[in-house]
C-alpha cells in the first residue's frame, strides 16, 4: 500500500527541491546593487503623506468579504456543472435551491446599499 505513495513523495520531493534550486540560483546569480531609491517605500510614485496605520472605511472590508463569498459560493457550481449528468433531477433541484439562496442574499445586499462606493 505504501508503494502506491512513493509516486507522490517523488513529486513531491522533486518539486521541492527544483524550487529550492531556482531560488538559490536566483540569489546567488541575481544582481543586488542597491541604493536609496530602490530601498525606499513606494506609494503610487510619491512619498507616503500619511501613517501606514490610518483607518479604513468599514465599507472596504464589508466589498471585500462580499466578493470572497460569492466567488467561493459562485467555485460550487464547476463541480456541479461536470457531474450534472450524474448527480440527476436531485442534484439539479439543490444546486437551484442553492441559487435561489445565492440571489435572495445578493438582493439583500443590494437593496441595503453594501455594494455602493462613494
Amino acid at each position: 500500500m505504501l508503494e502506491q505513495y512513493l509516486p507522490i513523495l517523488l513529486f513531491i520531493l522533486i518539486g521541492l527541491g527544483l524550487g529550492l534550486a531556482l531560488i538559490i540560483v536566483g540569489f546567488v546569480l541575481g544582481p543586488s546593487n542597491p541604493n536609496a531609491e530602490k530601498l525606499s517605500p513606494y506609494e503610487c510614485g510619491f512619498e507616503a503623506f500619511e501613517d501606514s496605520r490610518m483607518r479604513f472605511d468599514v465599507r472596504y472590508y464589508l466589498v471585500a468579504i462580499l466578493f470572497i463569498i460569492f466567488d467561493l459560493e459562485i467555485a460550487f457550481l464547476f463541480p456541479w456543472a461536470v457531474a450534472l449528468d450524474d448527480v440527476g433531477l436531485f442534484g439539479f433541484a439543490s444546486m437551484g435551491v442553492f441559487l435561489v439562496i445565492l440571489l435572495i442574499g445578493f438582493l439583500y445586499e443590494w437593496k441595503k446599499g453594501a455594494l455602493e462606493w462613494e
